[in-house]
């Protein structure tokens, strides 16, 4: 790689890092030992252990969220399980190992940061960004990746709320944008006037394509205003589930028992109890 890290991490840190990383790599090897490992994870295949990957990373990002050290630490340690994991099993056919992934992955971060490892100079993060799609183009051996290509990854890859936004913010950049802020509720307002035709029709998939648009017309709306719709989303799961948690304790009942309007007055009193905007 003709970069020298051997001076980047204290020698007490790195021995202490290549031996937890060889111990762990060690224990998931023997748990997937055909004759003495672990039958649930013998079992296990690259697709089978997507769920988990999946589960894992929002682990991750909620114990970020919270703040917490040790709920880091620990969720990034269950998330780099699963790296380990699907690395071993690779292993187990001759396909890559975690060394092929690790030098893959440093082999890229120095060639897509000349500003650090070179001579290249960027300045901004901006320029950065810039540098990095450009590289990463010529390595892909590509002019330039096309915004369509870019676009579909977004579909393809990232939950669809994040998507939406990406998808948004990379056309608005492109200038498939409204003028002002106006057009966009207008635009809002004529999707929830489809929605409503689409459902008085009877036809669910009609519906749930307007739906969608609906969806997508208020990221818009959020992008406009600097809001991060994901964020939001989450804040809003966060309270209500805090609030019913609420409605629960003071009705000391099955809530299926009790009427809307006791439910009302139960959830009201839960707002003003936790306020409009505590989690």
């Amino acid at each position: 790689m003709g970069v020298d890290f051997s001076e980047s991490v204290p020698a007490p840190n790195q021995d202490a890092i290549a031996t937890a990383l060889l111990q762990l790599v060690a224990v998931v090897a023997q748990l997937r030992d055909p004759e003495q490992g672990c039958p649930w994870d013998r079992e296990q295949t690259p697709t089978s252990l997507i769920p988990y990957v999946l589960e894992e990373a929002y682990e991750v990002v909620h114990a970020l969220r919270q703040g917490n050290p040790n709920a880091i630490a620990e969720e990034l340690g269950d998330l780099l399980l699963q790296v380990v994991l699907q690395a071993q099993i690779a292993s187990e056919s001759q396909q890559f190992d975690l060394a092929t992934v690790a030098d893959g992955i440093t082999e890229k971060l120095i060639r897509r940061h000349p500003h650090v490892f070179g001579e290249a100079i960027a300045e901004t993060p901006e320029a950065v960004q810039a540098t990095w799609q450009a590289i990463k183009a010529r390595e892909k051996g590509e002019v330039a990746e096309t915004l369509t290509h870019c676009l579909s990854r977004y579909a393809a890859t990232l939950p669809p709320l994040t998507a939406a936004l990406k998808i948004s913010q990379r056309a608005a950049k492109a200038g498939f944008e409204w003028p002002n802020l106006a057009g966009v509720w207008d635009k809002f307002e004529e999707e929830l006037a489809e929605l409503k035709e689409a459902l008085d029709s009877g036809d669910r998939d009609h519906a749930e394509a307007e739906l969608g648009d609906l969806l997508f017309s208020l990221v818009n709306i959020a992008r406009w205003c600097q809001l991060d719709p994901v964020a939001a989303l989450q804040g809003t799961n966060d309270r209500f589930v805090a609030r019913f948690q609420k409605v629960e304790a003071a009705a000391g009942q099955s809530l299926d028992s009790l009427g809307i309007e006791t439910l009302e007055k139960l959830w009201q009193q839960a707002k003003r109890e936790l306020g409009q905007s505590s989690v």
